[in-house]
């Protein structure tokens, strides 16, 4: 599966207005936006907000750090590192879409000065070496086949000492990558998923040159979430802001598949934190 099959899943024409429709519908003025009135949408992983919130605490920015987001998506993590930690931020991402949302999106909440947006590969990064202070990636691993070039290149870029923070679903211990339910966000059939178990995940960081600092299991994390958003939707019905606004057709049913996937233990998530000697 190529590049632009992986981008082709994740383009959805009309999109920003989708977003900026939801938006007025959840009552915000969308005319002088601030970067927490776009928390519910713009995080497109499991947990959401919450998730990038402690990933960036396990990378400790600081003001004046530069940071890369690697498959930035529409920028959500990004403009909160920048505006939480006062750092710069460059997203990388494969899909032109989202890249271009991701400089409106900037542009909407008044950091366009300190998150820059390219479209790109995460195998072949158009970075200088040593570049970056810390860099993380949020879901995006699921979707590239060659994980050896994915830490490669994290590496590389990374200054010694720089960390980078891994997100990803992994295939759970036993379990064939064809059990895996679809479609989900990040697949329509499994064509394009690349899911690794955790201890090919670690291997590969370590072949890279990573020291491993932590393996952080999120499981049980993920079936709490799941459960609380279902109780959510329960009492108040379904939310008007979120990200199946990004996942375009049977976003429903993606949303549910993931969710099954993770509580059928087909799936695991998991945190890598690593450090570049």
């Amino acid at each position: 599966m190529t590049d632009n099959e992986v981008e082709t899943h994740y383009t959805k024409d009309g999109l920003y207005q989708r977003i900026m429709d939801a938006l007025v519908a959840a009552g915000k003025d969308t005319a002088n936006l601030q970067p927490g009135d776009l928390d519910a949408v713009e995080h497109f992983h499991g947990r959401g907000m919450a998730a990038t919130a402690e990933l960036a605490e396990n990378l400790t920015p600081q003001p004046g750090d530069e940071i890369l987001d690697i498959g930035s998506g529409v920028g959500g993590p990004a403009r909160y590192f920048a505006h939480t930690y006062g750092c710069s931020v460059t997203g990388i991402d494969l899909t032109a879409e989202f890249c271009a949302i991701a400089r409106r999106l900037n542009a909407d909440v008044g950091l366009a000065d300190k998150v820059k947006i390219e479209q790109g590969s995460a195998t072949n990064l158009p970075f200088d070496d040593a570049r970056f202070d810390a860099a993380y990636s949020q879901n995006v691993s699921m979707n590239i086949a060659d994980k050896d070039a994915l830490f490669a290149e994290a590496y590389r870029v990374l200054r010694p000492g720089g960390l980078f923070a891994l997100s990803e679903l992994a295939l759970a211990d036993g379990v064939r990558g064809d059990e895996v339910i679809y479609p989900t966000p990040w697949s329509a059939d499994g064509v394009y998923s690349f899911l690794m178990t955790e201890e090919q995940t670690v291997a590969a960081a370590k072949n890279a040159g990573f020291e491993v600092m932590s393996v952080t299991d999120n499981v049980a994390t993920m079936r709490q979430f799941y459960q609380a958003q279902r109780d959510a939707v329960a009492r108040h019905g379904p939310p008007k802001l979120g990200p199946f606004i990004l996942m375009g057709d049977n976003a429903k049913e993606k949303g549910r598949n993931a969710a099954l996937n993770v509580e059928n233990g087909l799936v695991r998530p998991l945190e890598l934190v690593c450090r570049r000697p």
